[in-house]
């Protein structure tokens, strides 16, 4: 029976992808803070079906600690501070859980687990203000926030353990996946939470933004720049090409994506429409929530992960958005029961 460590197993890709190995016959061990774990978390239902082992990717002791503990075939790296347009705020901790905790991760594989797999995860991000599209495994990265410059390094000392201490590290470059299970501050997610809340007639949202006011206020949910494009895809999918990139025979770099490009505008569209809204009569910009630099048109080109891992996406955009737009009116009518108890 394979061993398998995911770091980050808290977080919507981790807890997708630890009940993918679980139905694999896998033993897998979640690396988490325990502020994390015992908080409200996506992996909390899996409790008595994983092991957990605690810890933070900024401390290197933690990270080793937790690799000769369970003794893994395979490491899936998916802890991170995952939000590009936070790391703004925060990029000295997102420089030391992205890098360093990256870095720290390869020497103690080195060390202590050498014949380990390794999946790294890397982002579409890192494509930055791209000047060609799409974008595949051998476009040039530009970075345009903290993030992704963060997530760079790792990518790239992924390749450098590779090539110098014959390590198995695949990188996965992820484009944009989505699930009911991403937290609330995610735009994906604040745009189905907007549709909920326009289809159970609330006009002020409890929950807040970043910028500490309603989500959905007087009827109206804000947003920053409407002009964006993404190539977004299903979270519960792109586990299932994680796990196949540590299958194969010699490890790489995957572009992991739908290959189809969609538009803000279209992803409220079909959100609002999904509940029998017009979401130009909903929605707003405002320059407050912009990021200082924004990343360019994301595409991916997922041939070589066609070809190679034999891998596609199987749930589309429709079904993605209509998927989590239900999810939070579920999820807002469980807190009105609450509150009304």
């Amino acid at each position: 029976m394979k061993r398998a460590l995911v770091t980050g197993i808290t977080g919507q890709d981790g807890s997708f992808l630890a009940e993918l190995l679980l139905e694999k016959g896998y033993t897998v061990f979640g690396f988490a803070r325990r502020d994390s774990w015992f908080g409200e978390n996506n992996a909390t239902h899996l409790k008595g079906s994983i092991e957990l082992v605690f810890g933070d990717m900024g401390e290197g002791l933690d990270i080793s600690n937790a690799i000769l503990e369970s003794e893994p075939d395979e490491i899936y790296n998916l802890a991170s501070q995952s939000r590009p347009a936070e790391s703004w705020a925060r990029a000295p901790e997102t420089l030391i859980v992205n890098a360093l905790g990256t870095i720290r991760l390869f020497e103690a594989v080195r060390h202590s687990r050498p014949l380990c797999r390794v999946y790294q995860a890397s982002s579409s991000e890192m494509f930055g203000q791209v000047r060609t599209s799409p974008q595949n495994e051998d476009t040039p990265l530009s970075p345009a926030n903290p993030y992704a410059a963060a997530k760079i390094y790792g990518h790239q000392m992924a390749r450098i353990y590779r090539e110098s201490y014959g390590l198995y590290i695949s990188n996965g470059i992820l484009f944009n996946h989505e699930s009911e299970r991403r937290p609330l501050h995610f735009l994906t997610q604040k745009v189905a939470y907007g549709a909920a809340c326009a289809a159970l007639g609330i006009d002020d949202s409890p929950d807040r933004n970043e910028v500490g006011v309603a989500i959905v206020r007087e009827g109206k949910l804000a947003l920053g720049n409407l002009e964006i494009a993404r190539d977004w895809g299903y979270a519960g999918d792109f586990v299932g090409a994680m796990h196949l990139m540590l299958q194969q025979d010699k490890p790489g770099d995957f572009v992991i994506g739908t290959g189809k490009l969609h538009t803000l505008k279209e992803l409220c569209q079909t959100a609002y429409a999904s509940v029998g809204f017009d979401w130009r009569e909903r929605v707003v910009s405002d320059v407050a929530l912009t990021r200082p630099l924004e990343t360019g048109q994301l595409l991916a080109d997922p041939t070589k992960a066609r070809e190679v891992l034999g891998w596609t996406p199987k749930v589309d955009f429709d079904a993605l958005i209509k998927r989590m737009v239900k999810a939070q009116i579920a999820r807002l009518e469980q807190r009105v029961k609450v509150e009304e108890a």
